[in-house]
């Protein structure tokens, strides 16, 4: 993304706002309650016992100092600590449809929050390359949500490697309860499988992976000077051969796979997100997956 004025700043977060409080309002009212859910249950009251009750839910001391049977009523603690983990490494910059990555990445990062705050959860923000570069701790209120994408649309691409290791890491010491914990990535970096088990198995952990179109095929377009964004290593193909393409693709669909596997091993959900997709559609698909899980 080009530099940006304190007013574009602004203009860009109203339209975001405005885009992701309409989606949440007439798509996501339900689904995100739905599929993400408190730390369990807590003690509500207690009542006087009723025909149909469980027997195993009755509270025997209350029991025994009123003569009447009483049982013992809970609730779903809802409260929520929502976690956003956005990868700023400068492979986000790259896109070859009407936006990059790192642009599709704050519209979700946006929707999601707006649907964390219509819960009346808590929310945080975090943003990495190669190490954390800021931290913003949960906190509720609309404001906060309003900060938090301001800082990701004003936020600009690093030419460092991706280590979602080492924010892994940094999320273990800063956050020792359970929390829903939305990591956003292209992924581009060394394997961390571990280190997403060990995130998983204390959070709920939502890898949103985020992909472009010419990351996976390229056209036949003669020669091509690609450069890695974080590297600066420089590589030279010439598109117009089959074979160039056929090895390139299959390379982007290997990296797709082990990507895919590393995910599933450490049992974590993927939302897979495109720049020429609707990322509507993925998002639907992926409460459906998660409502059909928790029956």
């Amino acid at each position: 993304m080009s530099e940006q004025s304190v007013a574009e700043i602004v203009a860009q977060v109203r339209r975001i706002q405005i885009v992701a409080n309409r989606v949440v309002d007439d798509l996501f009212a339900g689904e995100y309650h739905s599929v993400f859910r408190g730390r369990g249950m807590e003690f509500d009251e207690v009542r006087e016992y009723l025909p149909g009750d469980d027997v195993r839910s009755i509270d025997w001391n209350v029991t025994a100092r009123s003569g009447a049977p009483f049982v013992k009523r809970y609730r779903e603690e809802r409260e929520l600590t929502v976690l956003f983990l956005v990868d700023v490494s400068a492979s986000g910059a790259f896109g070859s449809i009407r936006r990059s990555k790192m642009e599709l990445a704050v519209e979700v990062a946006a929707l999601l929050m707006f649907s964390a705050l219509k819960n009346n959860d808590k929310v945080g923000l975090l943003l990495f390359c190669d190490d954390v570069l800021k931290y913003l701790p949960p906190r509720k209120g609309k404001g906060n949500v309003l900060r938090f994408i301001r800082e990701l649309v004003a936020a600009r691409p690093v030419a460092r490697e991706t280590r979602i290791d080492r924010v892994l890491g940094f999320l273990s010491r800063v956050q020792r309860r359970k929390a829903v914990v939305f990591l956003i990535s292209d992924f581009l970096g060394p394997n961390c499988e571990k280190e997403l088990l060990i995130a998983n198995s204390r959070h709920d952990l939502v890898a949103i992976t985020v992909a472009d179109p010419r990351e996976l095929d390229l056209p036949d377009v003669g020669f091509l000077r690609l450069e890695d964004a974080e590297t600066g290593e420089v590589l030279e193909l010439d598109t117009r051969q089959r074979r160039v393409r056929e090895l390139f693709a299959r390379a982007a669909r290997g990296r797709q796979a082990a990507l895919s596997t590393t995910l599933r091993r450490a049992a974590v959900d993927e939302l897979a997100i495109r720049t020429d997709e609707p990322y509507v559609t993925s998002m639907h698909r992926f409460f459906r997956m998660r409502e059909r899980r928790m029956r």
